[in-house]
This record gives structure tokens, sequence and C-alpha cells, in this order.
């Protein structure tokens, strides 16, 4: 052999062993890139982005615990204390799309009081688009026109139905004008009567919805909103205008509600009252005396005393001779928790009654 055949004899040979060495090399595989939670700023603070997707979700809630004394809807109260506790989780979603954003918003609750009342519900769930919004919500015949008042007790005078489920659009025009329409469920219960057959809440084979309307201008400092409900199963309804303004950071409003029949109760003229503020003493029922009349009014101012608090005043009047003012403090001792006393006052000339009840409040949100 010679020298030449042996290189090339040792080539060869180590050519081969290369080759079986690299059919037998590992190969790490290559990590997966981290997606990180993307903050999500155009529908408001706390969205972000799901991963993977462009859908921008938002979860929220809040804790309450509050001491009650007395009611301020039953009249003669006898209910001495109570501690009632609420919790509710909010779960938000948008997303961009060609009609403008897609919305939900689903609002869960859960309530527990030591009287030992539970009671857990889904509050809220709807979906929005383009201006439309169908699923459960509290009525447009609140929710345009505005709650009444910053106080715990604001529906002590009933000033509309809440938590029901609807289809509404609703119209900005962006120089201030804004108007809504929403056709309602008659949310009708299986009393056939109430109060004392003042308010008729429910009927065989009723397929028509409630129907609410409205519309308002605000510019500066001053917004008008005029709002009318009918329900379609009593057949009457109610309208309710309002006017708010602001000066510097004092707040107040003034608002007026015309029940289109004073002799009966609807769900936009009803009452949250018990029967006692209508029951005279040889038990008799006069249940359109537990509701507006022909008429009510309300009003209220809260007034900022510095960063961390605030003083809130309502009072309310109806045709029916009830009387109602409520009085509260907001404190903030830090961002997203609530201290709040609440004192409510109530005269029911009808049964010649009044019943004063309070709210000591805490909450946090977040």
């Amino acid at each position: 052999m010679n020298i030449k055949s042996l290189f090339l004899g040792s080539a060869a040979t180590l050519a081969v062993v290369s080759g079986v060495h690299a059919a037998d090399a590992i190969v790490s595989a290559e990590p997966e890139p981290l997606e990180y939670v993307r903050i999500c700023d155009a529908y408001g603070t706390g969205y972000f982005y799901i991963p993977g997707t462009e859908t921008c979700l938002q979860i929220g809630g809040m804790v309450r615990t509050e001491g009650q004394w007395y009611d301020a809807y039953t009249a003669r109260s006898k209910v001495g204390t109570k501690w009632y506790n609420r919790t509710e989780l909010n779960v938000n979603t948008a997303t961009d799309t060609e009609y403008g954003p897609l919305k939900t918003q689903t609002v869960f609750r859960w309530e527990w009081n030591d009287g030992g009342d539970t009671e857990a519900k889904l509050l809220w769930a709807n979906i929005t688009l383009g201006g439309f919004l169908v699923g459960k919500q509290d009525s447009q015949y609140n929710l345009y026109a505005g709650y009444a008042g910053d106080v715990v007790n604001d529906d002590a005078i009933y000033d509309g139905p809440n938590e029901l489920n609807q289809l509404t659009y609703s119209y900005d025009a962006g120089n201030g004008f804004t108007a809504v329409v929403s056709l309602e469920d008659s949310n009708s219960s299986d009393d056939e009567d109430s109060y004392g057959g003042a308010w008729r809440t429910s009927k065989a084979n009723h397929y028509a919805p409630n129907v609410v309307a409205g519309f308002g201008y605000t510019t500066g400092a001053i917004g008008f909103k005029v709002v009318g409900g009918y329900d379609s199963i009593v057949e009457e309804g109610a309208i309710k205008a309002r006017i708010d303004a602001k000066f510097g950071g004092v707040e107040a409003f003034l608002m007026g509600g015309w029940n289109t029949n004073g002799d009966k109760l609807n769900q936009y003229a009803g009452s949250n009252q018990d029967e006692s503020a209508c029951t005279t003493a040889d038990g008799v029922v006069h249940g359109a005396k537990c509701g507006w009349g022909d008429w009510a009014v309300w009003g209220g101012v809260g007034v900022p005393i510095n960063d961390k608090l605030k003083w809130n005043l309502q009072l309310a009047y109806t045709d029916s001779k009830i009387f109602e003012a409520t009085t509260n403090v907001k404190f903030n001792p830090v961002k997203d928790l609530l201290i709040m006393p609440e004192l409510t006052y109530m005269h029911y000339d009808f049964i010649n009654d009044d019943t004063v009840a309070g709210v000591l409040r805490f909450e946090r949100t977040f």
C-alpha cells in the first residue's frame, strides 16, 4: 500500500464517521416568542388586549358593606338596624369595526344581609354597535334623563324602572343635540294587579313592548332633556323634563314628571313604596296614593368641599303629597374608597306619617 492510498482511505473513513455523527445530532427548538399584555387606551382606562386578538378587555367591580337604620321605602317601618353587603363584577369588551366599536357590558351582582336573605343575579348584559344597544340595562327613561340625585335613596319617590331587556338606538349629533328611542320589555310579573289594583303588572298573551323616546341639548354648563315612556300593559305613561347646570364645581338639577293618569301607576310613573304608604287604618289600600298622582318634582345639588369631600342634597314632592328630603356626605379618604353617611326624611300626608331612615356605606371600587 502506498502513501497516496493510505491518505485516500483515511479521508473516506473520516467522511463516513462525520456523516453518522451529523445524523445523530440533537437540534434545540427555538423558544416561542412571548406576547406581553398590551394596553388598549382607545376605549378608556383599564382596557388591555386579550392576547392573540384585537379585542380589548376591561375587568372591574366593587365591594360594598353598609348599615341601614329603618327603611325609607316603607312607611311606619319597624326595621331597626340591618347590615347589608353587595359585590359586583364588571366585564366589558370592545373591538374596533368598520361600523364603530363593537362593545359588550356585563355586570354580575351578589348580595347578602344579616337577615339571612341572599341574592345572585345578572344585573346588566348587553351588546352595542353603531348606536344600537340590545340586551339588559336600566331603562332609557332613567339612563338618558339621569337618575334623581347623587344619593342612595334617590328613587324613594319613584323616577323610573331599572334592569330590563331593550332594543335601543342612541343618536349624538356632535353639536350638543342627542336623542334616544327604545323598545323595552314590559317586565310583567305574575301578579295580575298590585297596589290595590292601581297598577296592572301582567297581562295574558301580551306581546307589545313598552316604548321610550327622548331628546336633549347640552351647551357649556347647561343641559336640557325630555323623555317619555309608554306602558303597554297599563296603556298609560309618563313624561319627564330635566335641566342640569354646573357652576364651577357645584352641580344642580331640576326635574319634573307628569303621569298621563294620576289614578293609576305604570312603569314610568310607578312606586317603590311599600303598600303601608297608602293603606288606611281600616286596611283599605288606595294604591294611587303610593305613587305620584298627576305629577312629581325632584331637585338636587352637589357641592364639592375639597378634593376628598362632597355634600349632596335631594328634595322631591308629589301631587299625592309625599315629600322626601335626602342628604349625604361622600368622603374619599384614599382613591377608590368611599365612606358615606346618608339621612332620608319621608312625609306621607295621606296616612299622616313621618319616617326617618339612615345609611352608613363603605365601598371599594376597582
